[in-house]
């Protein structure tokens, strides 16, 4: 497969098969991410703007008004991000309430910064320190339910999205074949039809498991590649797979059930409609503290990768959930070649590693 303008050369591994990891903490807000750390200096700057209009009697007197203010609390929620980010373990063993008080606790503390910083430089004559206390746990309660209404929202988008992808998974033309080519098999191969029988359970036991927020690569590789082998027995040599794996990878952290509908799109695009078939490449590789995942697939001559783009969409919209702006999905289709290519941090102890 030539798809030199938009593939690296990889080293091809093998993996072998993985349990589930178990359930670590649940955070119910996170601090940590870019994301949320431009939003919350912006939601703290238009709300400090809002106030000052209150008493500026002109656009210069605003403006000067919001300069000393933002003196006091730019830095206290800086401040506010980086206690919260530093005491993330910490809090992530604490119940759901207490971590939301402990967060409000800290706006509180920070409101108190804030009223000491002006205070320092004598732009608080008559400091306020319990309105600006008040203040700051009020912001505070703002930012830790906009978090914890961000980490909620993954619960009904991952719900969506499993049902989404077990129907496609099961849906009737695909579970009709599989059986059909275990059958064929069951007097000629009775080994393989055996494999193919029990791939297919692999797929049904994982898509109805209850689902954690998150899986690993490693997981995901391995139930793409259980969807592959099954394939394979239908379309024998038109579908031709390559594995280039970087077992490095494999910890950092996925939406569960978000790689076998790429894969299952680069059959249903690149292999289906073609009489000599598709090739088919998995990769996986290390940048720096990014896991690379791209999934790879020729398409035939006149043809682009249709379809509604319901899964491409969904990938997307999960990966924004999971990582913010940690995360990426991108697709491209350059001298029929498609690929789509998904990008993700690494755990911080295997960065650490």
């Amino acid at each position: 497969m030539d798809d030199s303008q938009i593939l690296s050369t990889f080293i091809e591994r093998k993996l072998p098969r993985r349990a589930p990891a178990p359930p670590g903490p649940v955070l119910v807000f996170d601090a940590c991410q870019v994301g949320v750390v431009l939003r919350a200096v912006l939601f703290v700057e238009v709300v400090a703007a809002v106030a000052v209009m209150y008493f500026a009697e002109s656009l210069i007197d605003w403006a000067t008004r919001l300069s000393v203010m933002t003196a006091g609390v730019l830095p206290a929620t800086l401040l506010w991000l980086i206690v919260a980010c530093a005491l993330k373990r910490p809090l992530a063993r604490l119940g759901e309430g207490l971590q939301i008080t402990a967060g409000i606790a800290l706006g509180a503390l920070a409101g108190l910064y804030a009223c000491g910083m002006l205070t320092l430089l004598n732009l608080a004559p008559t400091p306020p320190w319990v309105a600006s206390a008040f203040t700051g746990a009020l912001l505070a309660a703002g930012l830790v339910a906009g978090l914890v209404w961000r980490v909620r929202g993954r619960t009904p988008a991952a719900t969506t999205a499993r049902l989404a992808e077990l129907q496609s998974r099961i849906r009737p033309h695909f579970l009709f074949n599989t059986l059909n080519s275990a059958i064929a098999l069951v007097r000629a191969e009775p080994a393989k039809a055996e494999r193919v029988l029990e791939d297919l359970s692999d797929l049904f036991r994982h898509a109805l498991a209850d689902q954690e927020d998150s899986s690993t690569i490693g997981q995901e590789i391995d139930l793409a590649r259980g969807y592959l082998e099954i394939e394979q027995v239908r379309f024998g040599r038109r579908l031709r797979v390559e594995w280039s794996l970087d077992e490095r990878v494999n910890e950092a952290r996925l939406p569960p059930l978000i790689l076998q509908p790429l894969v299952e799109n680069a059959v249903k695009h690149g292999v289906e409609p073609s009489a000599r078939g598709a090739q088919l490449r998995v990769s996986t590789q290390l940048r720096g503290p990014v896991a690379l995942i791209k999934v790879t697939n020729t398409v035939p001559a006149g043809q682009g990768q249709r379809g509604h783009g319901i899964a491409l969409a969904n990938v997307r919209s999960r990966l924004r959930l999971l990582h913010d702006l940690h995360g990426s999905f991108r697709t491209a289709l350059v001298d029929g070649v498609y690929q789509a290519r998904i990008e993700v941090p690494m755990p911080e102890k295997a960065t650490r590693a």
